[in-house]
């Protein structure tokens, strides 16, 4: 029997494989961490927005992505815009898609040799996006030959990123990354957090807190959609 989620997968595959590519903790941690980020300001904060200078397609869209949800995030965000070029006789340029990773998706913000040293398959239990499979492997960095149906690997996080897909990470999440990081290897907390970011994926866009970045996005004329 297959899952709603493959289901859906597979209906948005069927539609869409032959889509031209597209160019472009605990409670109490939270809590400190959203008061901290809540507090007043004491001064100007060195926030990138430089992202919202890229969303000059008319189609404009930000995928709030706050769960690992076997990577459907990330491919939905590619499929669809796919879709949108097929459907409405598009080229790229009219897209301006925006992935957002937030509280436990921040994760796929990550390479795979994070996913590997650090277990992150086995401690979320990550199943495959198609076969249901647990899966130690990132489900946002799946290539061909590992599951996915002809055609569903180009949606990749990491060629979205080559092809210019804005991707935003969430910084109150990315310090359960640092955590993690401090706690398996005896590290510090600032060479603990230099680590992390080695190890995020290249092009990913720090802000805030996922919802600030939800919320600018939507600010800019971007639809929302609850990717995961």
């Amino acid at each position: 029997m297959t899952t709603p989620r493959r289901d859906f997968l597979q209906q948005f595959a069927l539609g869409s494989l032959s889509a031209t590519l597209i160019p472009f903790t605990s409670q109490a941690a939270w809590a400190e961490r959203a008061g901290a980020a809540t507090s007043e300001p004491s001064g100007a904060q060195n926030v990138d927005l430089s992202w919202t200078r890229r969303l000059t397609g008319k189609y404009k869209s930000v995928y709030d992505s706050p769960d690992i949800g076997g990577g459907l995030g990330v491919l939905r965000a590619g499929i669809v815009s796919a879709q949108y070029m097929a459907a409405f006789n598009v080229t790229a340029s009219a897209l301006s898609p925006v992935i957002v990773l937030r509280h436990d998706g921040i994760v796929l913000a990550m390479q795979q040799e994070f996913w590997d040293r650090y277990k992150i398959g086995e401690k979320y239990k990550v199943t495959h996006p198609w076969t249901g499979a647990p899966l130690t492997r990132s489900p946002a960095l799946l290539r061909a030959g590992d599951g996915l149906p002809a055609g569903l690997e180009n949606h990749a996080l990491d060629k979205q990123l080559a092809r210019g897909v804005i991707v935003l990470a969430c910084a109150l999440a990315f310090q359960d990354v640092i955590d993690t990081i401090a706690a398996a290897d005896a590290l510090a907390p600032d060479a603990a957090a230099a680590k992390a970011r080695g190890l995020m994926l290249p092009g990913i866009i720090m802000q805030p807190s996922g919802v600030f970045a939800t919320s600018v996005a939507q600010d800019n004329g971007c639809v929302y959609v609850r990717a995961t």
